[in-house]
């Protein structure tokens, strides 16, 4: 079967959502807890700001990840890694393995 133009590799389609400085290791951070900006300042301590949220974005985008506003005072944003993303996990545990 020939493939069409725009058709892509799963693989290579996944790997470049994860591409960047910050996302494996949010991506990483995620399988392990819900996360917040400030613990993320926290664990990245160097990544800037605009990192991190980029980050953060791009992996919502992809649908690894899920934000959630938690409407009490003070107002917080929380991440949390969705279905999808827990699919990934066992593939990526893989990756460390060959290590």
């Amino acid at each position: 079967m020939k493939k069409q133009e725009g058709d892509r590799c799963p693989a290579a389609a996944l790997m470049k959502s994860l591409s960047g400085k910050w996302k494996p290791e949010i991506f990483r951070l995620a399988t392990e807890s819900t996360l917040r900006f400030s613990l993320l300042q926290r664990q990245l301590p160097d990544a800037n700001k605009q990192s991190i949220t980029s980050a953060l974005r791009d992996l919502e985008q992809e649908g690894l990840l899920k934000r959630i506003i938690i409407r009490e005072k003070p107002l917080n944003v929380e991440y949390r890694i969705t279905e999808k993303g827990k699919s990934l996990i066992s593939f990526f545990k893989q990756l460390e393995e060959l290590r």
